[in-house]
């Protein structure tokens, strides 16, 4: 393989496949291997041999590591890119190690586990021009592009406002009160990380429960925040909040909550103005009828809705509409502008061969990483005026202590 730069590394041609390590290869790790089995598979990195036993057993060829050091140290420089897939808390390290070695970048959502985290990959990736994708795959559905179009065409006007949610109440796992012994399969140290004081092992947080526990994970916000968010970070023009506010149940100090509010304030967008964007843990119930003006919503499949100054454009994933229906049953729709998608991970191995970024890098994915993690930080610690330059929270101080945490020794950077 030939390197691009002295920053990042490409294929010699366009048809040569990618030199790819997986850390991580159960659950999500698993799902980006599918998509991206057709590339070289070098390396398999994973604490939890039973649950990286399916993708094992489907490559067995491929060499196996629990430590991801020790596979860059190893065979780091064969490589061309990673892909991560780990907890939320160990998505740091590993991505910022094999970007020192001028690799590039698939990495889950969100970005990091906190702000300055995020920041430090975003800035990286940027000056070495490295090839980054996180993993927000929905922005490749069609759907979203043509919500984009809309609002780009001015159907509903100038936008103002916009509320987005995710419904349910997954959040406080109730708190283990056993010590049951870690399983032979799992090596619990090298899940815990950079993790300081870190809670013993127990199987309701690992594998899966540690997405609502405030050391590993960020919550059912951290889960859908990026996913949902995507859409009007794409379709306004965002970029970084100066003000963050969230209101909700009481805080518990260890875990995520089962709902919460959020509004985050843009002082700028690609509407001319200020936008305030709305995020729900919850049902946003009542509070779209009000601002919409429109009783009785269908809210099924949705989890978006624009206000503007023409009326509303309601959107999901896969299907949006146009409120009041009746004010545009005349719409004619705007031709389509935006390029369908080669594929969501196609996107980050052409962008990897030297080809134009991927939609979801690091650039776009970072700041609204970021957002969906202040969120967190205000729901936890209470409203604070946001200054993304010097990565301040004000005169919040116990905010500004969740915007870098401490690692324990021997992870620190």
């Amino acid at each position: 393989m030939t390197s691009l730069s002295a920053q990042g590394r490409a294929a010699d041609s366009p048809n040569e496949k990618l030199n790819l390590a997986f850390i991580g290869v159960g659950g999500r790790g698993e799902a980006n291997l599918k998509e991206l089995h057709s590339q070289n598979i070098v390396a398999f990195v994973d604490v939890d041999e039973e649950r990286g036993g399916k993708s094992f057993e489907s490559y067995p060829s491929v060499q196996r590591f629990k430590d991801y050091r020790k596979m860059l140290d190893q065979v780091g420089s064969r490589l061309d890119g990673v892909v991560i897939s780990t907890p939320d808390h160990t998505h740091f390290h590993p991505a910022y190690a094999a970007m020192q070695m001028g690799l590039h970048v698939y990495l889950e959502k969100p970005l990091a586990h906190n702000v300055w985290e995020t920041r430090m990959l975003t800035n990286y990736a940027a000056k070495h021009r490295l090839a980054t994708q996180l993993g927000c795959q929905r922005h490749a559905i069609p759907n979203m592009a043509h919500v984009v179009e809309l609002i780009a065409a001015g159907a509903i006007g100038k936008v103002s406002q916009v509320y987005c949610w995710k419904s349910g109440n997954r959040g406080m796992p109730e708190m283990p009160t056993d010590r049951p012994p870690i399983p032979k399969t799992v090596d619990y140290d090298l899940w815990v990380g950079p993790v300081k004081n870190a809670r013993p092992y127990h199987p309701s947080i690992c594998p899966y429960g540690w997405r609502f526990w405030w050391q590993f994970g960020s919550g059912e916000t951290g889960n859908w925040g990026c996913h949902i968010l995507d859409i009007p970070y794409w379709a306004l023009g965002l970029g970084h909040a100066d003000r963050v506010q969230a209101s909700g149940p009481p805080v518990d100090a260890e875990r995520s909550p089962k709902a919460m509010h959020c509004e985050f304030h843009f002082p700028t967008s690609n509407q001319g103005g200020p936008i305030k964007m709305h995020w729900d843990h919850g049902d946003p119930g009542t509070q779209l009828e009000d601002v919409t003006g429109i009783s009785g919503l269908n809210l099924k499949g949705m989890n978006t809705c624009f206000i503007g100054e023409k009326g509303s454009l309601l959107a999901g994933f896969d299907k949006h509409q146009l409120l009041p229906e009746d004010q545009f049953k005349e719409y004619t729709v705007p031709a389509h502008t935006i390029p369908k998608s080669p594929g969501f991970h196609q996107e980050w191995v052409h962008a990897c061969k030297g080809n134009a970024p991927a939609t979801c890098n690091f650039d776009y994915s970072g700041p609204l990483s970021e957002t969906v993690l202040l969120g967190n930080v205000a729901y936890r610690t209470g409203d604070f005026m946001w200054n993304h330059q010097e990565l301040s929270t004000g005169e919040n101080r116990k905010a500004q202590a969740l915007i870098r945490e401490e690692y324990r020794t021997g992870w620190d950077i």
